[in-house]
């Protein structure tokens, strides 16, 4: 069995046993170098991932009813978010945007096959873009999009299951509100120095940590492969 087919056998798994009735499973996956960075400052663009390592991240969309990311990886990378590199359906994409500053030239208003959803908390300045989806949901204090409605919503309109992609600030709030059930994360043999994948989770003690148990690791090309379930203190 190949890694890709036993990553694939893996999640597979945890999607049949699945139990929340009111969200979908959220896999968290993206590139990071040896050093944890994802980019080199944040707004930056950064190609971490090898050839191989690519391809299982399209054979993971495939896998995945819903793609999700925010607007700071729209605006720094202009991504389509479907699948190219093997083959598979694509999923729904879907872009976190508190403000609503999703550009009209994006890529993701002009796919041919989708329209994206656009998850936000301002009530005005509506994008003009005819093939983007506005929804709005409740903010949080700070006036982000709250997760767990948007998750809530996501259920809701047939999204059963939730690759997140990122950015850092998508990738630590999912982390902060103990909604990630799934990690797969690329680790090139690269030092960047540069922007973190994960930032402050707000937790205060080792044991409210996420734990990734059990775990897994493989080789692709030059990159390793890490993968595991997402395990939170419950008392």
């Amino acid at each position: 069995m190949t890694l890709n087919q036993q990553i694939e056998q893996w999640l597979g798994e945890r999607l049949l046993v699945f139990s929340q009735a009111d969200r979908p499973f959220v896999t968290l996956s993206y590139a990071q170098s040896w050093d944890g960075s994802i980019t080199l400052r944040s707004g930056k663009s950064l190609a971490l991932s090898g050839d191989e390592s690519a391809c299982l991240t399209h054979q993971l969309r495939s896998l995945h009813t819903g793609i999700l990311v925010g607007i700071g990886t729209v605006l720094s990378d202009d991504p389509r978010l479907n699948v190219r590199l093997c083959a598979g359906p694509d999923p729904q994409p879907i872009v976190l945007d508190a403000h609503l500053r999703f550009p009209p030239s994006a890529r993701l208003c002009h796919l041919p096959d989708k329209r994206c959803w656009v998850l936000t908390s301002a009530g005005t300045n509506v994008p003009h873009a005819a093939n983007l989806e506005i929804i709005r949901l409740p903010g949080d204090s700070e006036g982000r999009v709250c997760l767990i409605a948007a998750l809530q919503e996501l259920k809701k309109r047939g999204i059963d299951s939730l690759m997140v992609e990122g950015g850092a600030k998508v990738i630590s709030a999912f982390l902060s509100h103990k909604l990630v059930d799934a990690m797969v994360v690329t680790v090139a043999p690269r030092l960047v120095g540069g922007y973190k994948a994960v930032t402050d989770l707000g937790f205060d003690t080792v044991l409210e940590l996420p734990e990734i148990s059990p775990w897994h690791s493989g080789r692709l090309g030059e990159d390793l492969i890490m993968w595991g379930d997402v395990r939170y203190q419950t008392t």
